[in-house]
């Protein structure tokens, strides 16, 4: 590892002018949980960390009650987890907090890093120059890709490995970025992006631009969220796939839904399409109905099982509103 400066700014436009500095890279940081790996790995050597902890008010949650929860980009995924507003009202974020790494690593890690951390795939975290990291082929594309994506892939074929950003998306959060000296504030569906549109990149944001805040609006009457993760091993790891729903369902009837994928593509996925697959109809006809989705996937050689586990875990999730 190179040596490098170390700063903490007191405030945003600071963070604004040392990021964009020209001759001097600069990455951004706040639990340092994926950074410092990053770096370990030679994947990132920049010639400056800009620490954000010391930002004012970016460590806060707050609910109003018929408007919607507010969750600083440095809250701990610990603090998310067990936060009773966000258990009550906004319970697939909570349950997604709840399963991100080991106990210790939420206690460190924040919302803010963890919807920006980079891919886990062994070929971007190993040595090979492959195109997330300026080079020309995706390894994973003819090699290991037991646990790439099925959709939104190419010319790489990474999955987005938050779990927190899935909750996020089928919540319909939005996200607020500092941007040079100004505010901005997108729908959280349009900050992740696909290796179709920049093969090096998972979300929109440029030098000198840094999330400061989530926000996610009540849901409607009637509505109920959720989150459920399968993964590989029952300890601490990342997702082989997983789902979040807000869902209004009475009885056997599924009035409304809103679903989210993990471990499915280079972001996290959501497809209005699935959803209508799914409004208006019965609890009974699940067995059907998922079967009418993720018809458009692109199984690579050893993830074909994940296409039949995706749709049991769509299954389970709405059958579980119903129960």
């Amino acid at each position: 590892m190179k040596n490098f400066e170390y700063i903490q700014p007191g405030s945003l436009n600071a963070v604004s002018t040392l990021s964009k500095e020209k001759f001097v890279s600069s990455h951004l940081f706040a639990g340092g949980t994926d950074v410092l790996g990053l770096m370990k790995d030679n994947i990132i050597s920049p010639d400056r960390l800009i620490n954000l902890k010391n930002l004012p008010n970016m460590d806060k949650i707050v609910y109003k009650k018929g408007e919607g929860i507010s969750i600083g980009t440095l809250v701990k995924i610990s603090d998310i987890a067990e936060n009773e507003d966000i258990m009550n009202h906004f319970t697939a974020l909570a349950q997604a907090a709840g399963e991100v790494a080991s106990p210790q690593l939420r206690n460190v890690g924040t919302l803010g890093g963890n919807i920006c951390q980079r891919p886990r795939c062994w070929y971007f975290r190993g040595e090979f120059d492959c195109i997330r990291k300026g080079g020309g082929i995706c390894y994973a594309y003819e090699g290991e890709n037991k646990f790439h994506c099925i959709v939104g892939g190419g010319p790489c074929y990474i999955v987005h490995p938050s779990d927190t950003a899935v909750a996020l998306t089928a919540l319909n959060a939005s996200i607020k970025i500092h941007s040079n000296g100004t505010m901005k504030e997108i729908p959280i569906r349009e900050f992740f992006i696909l290796p179709e549109d920049d093969p090096m990149k998972e979300n929109i944001l440029e030098p000198g631009e840094a999330i400061t805040e989530i926000f996610i609006p009540e849901l409607e009457t009637g509505k109920k969220s959720a989150y459920i993760k399968l993964k590989e091993r029952d300890v601490w790891d990342f997702m082989t796939v997983s789902i979040a729903a807000v869902a209004d369902v009475s009885g056997s009837l599924i009035n409304n839904v809103e679903l989210a994928f993990g471990g499915t593509a280079p972001k996290p996925w959501y497809d209005e399409n699935i959803n209508k697959v799914f409004i208006n109809s019965k609890i009974s006809d699940l067995e059907t109905n998922v079967k009418k989705i993720f018809n458009d996937s692109e199984l690579l050689s050893k993830n074909k099982y994940k296409l039949q586990l995706i749709r049991n875990l769509t299954k389970r999730i709405l059958n579980n509103f119903s129960a």
